[in-house]
């Protein structure tokens, strides 16, 4: 790859310092390639967003089947989901097109993969092992995709975002706030906002339950906020908290996509699809636990030295 295409491609990443090597060496290069497509016939970022809705879902029920060309077909729809969910960021970094409803669009079409994914867990443990294993699978897929895998896609997804805050500033970050959420959400009106407001409805308690997972940074925040009215931060401030928090981004990307789906894949093609909810309670577990804990450490220091 050229010099000038090694530019061009970076400048479609978040930031360097919140990329993972799968997708610096993988995901982006492709996805950049779908983005100059559709960007050709002038498609809007949110319409591939949808269109990876559709691949995902598509790939959960291939893996309905325990067929293994049928596993190996939803494996590829998988990944070429995944390829859109890149380009469609790509895009949008590309041609300035950043909107709320893609931000939460994109969260959105996870949820449906792996919803899609869970589901086709349990029906493979039903269909292979009978009733009574369909019963705990539903109990284990429950556990893993309610109580473990949503926390912990949140709580990734706020950490590069608060990354991104202090290495860019506001304009570079996607960091939101549930108290500016709601009373924007006061201010629409069911009758000429319907869906907006159902949407926002849902990303402020997305945003909430982010915000309850960290405590000390929300002191941290409101400390700063107050210190530092203007929103200005002192380069040092800024520098500190990066050096604390970038040896945190390869967990918090760790409990993204890629390590999640490669175990999937893995679970599959040695015909124990019921794996990947077990690894999903327990290595993912310890992974956010580990995170979170070294997060709330370095905020705890920053407000005690700032």
């Amino acid at each position: 790859m050229t010099d000038s295409k090694k530019s061009q491609l970076q400048a479609t990443f978040k930031s360097q310092d919140t990329e993972e090597w799968l997708d610096i060496h993988f995901t982006r290069p492709i996805g950049l390639l779908w983005a100059k497509a559709f960007n050709a016939f002038d498609i809007h970022p949110n319409v591939i967003t949808i269109l990876s809705i559709f691949l995902g879902a598509g790939a959960g029920l291939c893996f309905f089947s325990s067929e293994l060309w049928v596993n190996v077909l939803g494996i590829f729809l998988l990944i070429w989901a995944n390829l859109y969910d890149s380009a469609d960021g790509q895009l949008a970094r590309m041609t300035g097109k950043k909107t709320r409803w893609g931000r939460i669009l994109d969260g959105f079409a996870g949820d449906v993969w792996f919803v899609m994914i869970y589901l086709a867990v349990i029906y493979r443990c039903y269909a292979e092992y009978g009733w009574q294993s369909g019963i705990y699978a539903f109990g284990l897929c429950f556990v893993a995709g309610i109580l473990c895998h949503a926390k912990q896609s949140q709580l990734a997804d706020y950490y590069r975002n608060i990354h991104l805050f202090f290495l860019k500033g506001e304009a570079g970050s996607e960091l939101d706030s549930s108290a500016k959420l709601r009373e924007e959400f006061k201010q629409l009106s069911w009758e000429t906002d319907f869906f907006w407001k159902l949407f926002l409805n849902s990303y402020t308690g997305y945003t909430l339950s982010q915000e309850k997972m960290t405590p000390k940074f929300q002191a941290l925040k409101a400390h700063l906020a107050k210190r530092y009215p203007d929103g200005v931060l002192p380069q040092a401030l800024r520098d500190e908290f990066r050096a604390g928090s970038r040896p945190l981004m390869p967990l918090a990307n760790f409990l993204t996509f890629n390590a999640r789906a490669i175990t999937l894949y893995i679970s599959i093609l040695v015909g124990h699809i019921w794996l990947y909810p077990v690894a999903e309670i327990t290595l993912f577990v310890i992974v956010f636990l580990r995170m979170r804990h070294r997060h709330e450490d370095l905020c705890e220091r920053l407000m005690q030295k700032y």
